[in-house]
């Protein structure tokens, strides 16, 4: 089985194209989603954070306290890169897991918005990037979020941009409101389904 993994910097639309994948029949794992799930049911990963960061990092109902944590992370890279040096472990191992429990598909899609920075690269046979222009990408992470441009140009700065992921990524879809996007993905499903044939 093919493994396919999608990233895109925030407000790119790799979603939108997850979503069409999904239609088409594909099971898509969503990283960052199944991180924030992990962080609350994996044992040995809340038991790594409460060591690192402290008992406040969990409620005493056992939640994850989101606000407490992003204050420690926030600004501060030497702490992030910690909290991701645990999570991202946590979730190739969740990734593996559900890759096992995917039976009769020639491939699966994982997305995720650190695919290089984290390394999850690795893990997939094939890459693709979701690419768009910085002014689209920060008017829908406006309109979706509800947060300043400021806020959405922060949150830029800590992902890798289109022209790095570019040189890295095996396929580009373009998300410009331009070039149409149903062609390009079915293009592309295509071409995994030959591949996976290929494989088999």
């Amino acid at each position: 089985m093919l493994k396919v993994g999608i990233t895109g910097g925030i407000g790119s639309g790799k979603t939108t194209v997850c979503k069409i994948f999904e239609v088409l029949g594909i099971p898509v794992f969503y990283a960052d989603a199944e991180a924030k799930r992990i962080m609350n049911t994996d044992d040995l990963l809340m038991s790594s954070i409460r060591q690192q960061f402290g008992d406040n990092a969990y409620s005493e109902t056992g939640q994850l306290n989101r606000s407490y944590l992003a204050g420690v992370v926030f600004n501060n890279e030497i702490e992030l890169e910690k909290l991701n040096q645990l999570v991202h472990p946590a979730v190739f191992r969740a990734f593996n897991e559900w890759v096992q429990a995917q039976k009769g598909v020639p491939y699966v899609v994982k997305e995720t918005a650190l695919l290089f920075e984290s390394e999850a690269y690795k893990l997939c046979n094939y890459t693709i990037l979701v690419s768009s222009t910085a002014e689209l990408k920060i008017r829908r992470v406006i309109q979706r979020d509800n947060i300043s441009k400021n806020e959405v140009e922060l949150r830029m700065k800590k992902q890798f941009t289109d022209v790095k992921t570019a040189k890295l990524a095996d396929f580009i879809v373009t998300n410009d409101e331009k070039e149409l996007l149903l062609p390009q993905v079915i293009g592309l499903h295509e071409k995994f389904l030959e591949m996976a044939l290929k494989n088999d």
